[in-house]
């Protein structure tokens, strides 16, 4: 599986949400499923041990950030709903 696709796919289809303080509040509530982390996360370790699965992106948040289509850093992306993306199998 291509990720950049399937981010590209999530982001279209599913339900996401950028940021560590979302990804914080979403892992709190139950909501979040899955979290993509940049390399360059400052908080990657804090997030990956939050008892979701974890998917470590070879590239910093900007390259995160234009992966989602995004024109700005995202240093965590996490994910509600996969929508029509098989990025849960990643």
């Amino acid at each position: 599986m291509d990720i950049l696709s399937a981010l590209k796919s999530v982001v279209t289809t599913g339900k996401v949400l950028y940021g560590a303080d979302q990804a914080r509040k979403a892992l709190k509530g139950g909501k979040a499923k899955m979290l993509v982390i940049a390399s360059n996360c400052p908080d990657q370790e804090a997030l990956a041990g939050a008892g979701v699965r974890v998917l470590r992106f070879d590239g910093s948040g900007i390259d995160l950030g234009a992966a989602c289509g995004k024109p700005f850093n995202v240093s965590v992306l996490t994910i509600l709903e996969p929508g029509e993306s098989a990025i849960m199998s990643a």
